[in-house]
């Protein structure tokens, strides 16, 4: 990378940081608490087991859609009215799914809560553009990784708790409840941060014409390519983790959480590294030398998966390292596509999530297609996501030619 620089300076604004990734990581926090207790949902409901994979189906849609809807809107109206909102339905939606008392019920409660979870994750990030300059809210993106992060961590084993001294109905109370406390912290803690150049762009155009407008802008459809697909080598992992650790290579149920939330932790600390990057360089510099790097570990990957180097060690090595680069690439994706065009932060911020969960959706469906017995699916749909990824980036993002911003838009 290029040297030397003058470090960042800003404070850290740790409070923001924590709320905003509160608010952030709800959608995947209800995600992964509820997964240990698909079997008993499941037993309880007397439903087969499809019905109730629906309601993890129906979740992700929930995310893609709203998604689409909540940036435009803080645009025009401002960040909180569409949080209040969305944190309203959030609760609404998890009451729904503790009431539930069939699968076709839950699954349409899961859609709601969804569709609410979904406004803090737009509006979080429009909100950290509204307040930082480029870089800096680069690295206020990577810290709320930090929060999110230890959705996958901490709340699968939360939920297996629950289900200890209660039945699954608790998670989704426990969730009401939870959320209802975070959109109260956010109601008190959380000003309107919307800029002035938002409002006069958002109110002068109709919210289809500003997506096409976006469309229109090469950089932003790379941003955008970039980050999605980048999220479709992300899912790919999720999708195949339970057949990968505990069919091909015999993990017991117990240890599976542990080795998928070492994954985690990696991403987790990976996401901070970027933090500390981003006081040197922009996110377009650790962009391209990110991307590039996992890129070869990938082809590592896909090299061990076909020759079967190093058993399951061999294969999850290069896989963790992979997956942790991911944290140098999201925020960085998300923050330098909100860069392009300022006065459209909000949907900006909604197409590139949008974009992303959709992704991830569609990789989710397709990955039991693709079992064979081995890993080898794995591997390929990692190292094709990521050079799909790569060439988005390099050929229409472009992002070393974007110089080097360090001032408030």
């Amino acid at each position: 990378m290029s040297a030397p620089r003058t470090p960042l300076t800003d404070k850290t604004p740790w409070a923001l940081v924590f709320l905003l990734g509160s608010l952030t990581a709800m959608g995947p926090l209800a995600i992964d608490m509820y997964l240990p207790s698909l079997p008993s949902i499941a037993q309880d409901m007397q439903a087969p087991p499809a019905a109730v994979s629906a309601t993890l189906a129906a979740f992700f849609a929930g995310l893609c859609i709203g998604q689409f809807f909540y940036g435009p809107i803080s645009d025009r109206i401002g960040r909180r009215p569409p949080l209040i909102f969305g944190m309203a339905l959030f609760v609404a939606g998890a009451v729904g799914c503790a009431l539930a008392p069939t699968p076709q019920w839950l699954i349409l409660a899961r859609f709601i809560q969804a569709l609410g979870g979904s406004a803090g994750q737009v509006v979080a990030r429009a909100s950290v553009r509204d307040r930082f300059h480029h870089q800096m809210a680069a690295r206020v993106l990577s810290l709320l990784m930090l929060v999110v992060g230890l959705a996958p961590i901490i709340a699968p084993i939360f939920g297996g708790y629950l289900l200890v001294v209660a039945d699954w109905r608790a998670i989704f109370w426990f969730q009401a409840a939870l959320s209802a406390a975070i959109g109260v912290w956010m109601l008190l803690r959380l000003d309107e941060s919307r800029p002035e150049a938002v409002l006069v762009q958002s109110r002068s155009e109709h919210v289809i014409a500003a997506y096409w407008a976006l469309l229109k802008q090469p950089r932003v459809v790379g941003y955008t390519l970039s980050g999605a697909f980048n999220a479709g080598a992300f899912f790919s992992w999720l999708a195949f983790s339970p057949y990968v650790l505990m069919t091909i290579y015999g993990v017991s149920k117990s240890n599976f959480g542990w080795l998928f939330g070492l994954n985690a932790a990696g991403f987790i600390i990976m996401s901070q590294v970027n933090a500390h990057l981003l006081r040197w360089f922009t996110p377009e510099e650790v962009l391209v030398r990110a991307r590039a790097a996992s890129i070869v570990f990938a082809a590592v990957l896909v090299f061990n998966a076909v020759t079967g180097f190093g058993g399951m060690i061999g294969f999850l090595i290069p896989l963790y390292i992979t997956m942790a680069s991911f944290g140098l690439v999201g925020p960085n994706t998300q923050a330098a596509a909100m860069n392009v065009d300022p006065t459209r932060i909000g949907s900006t911020s909604s197409l590139t999530g949008g974009a992303s969960f959709g992704m991830g959706a569609l990789i989710s469906s397709a990955a039991g297609l693709m079992h064979d017995g081995t890993v080898r699916p794995l591997a390929y749909l990692i190292l094709v996501m990521i050079v799909l990824s790569s060439l988005a980036l390099y050929l229409l993002a472009k992002p070393m030619e974007t110089k080097h911003e360090h001032h408030s838009s």
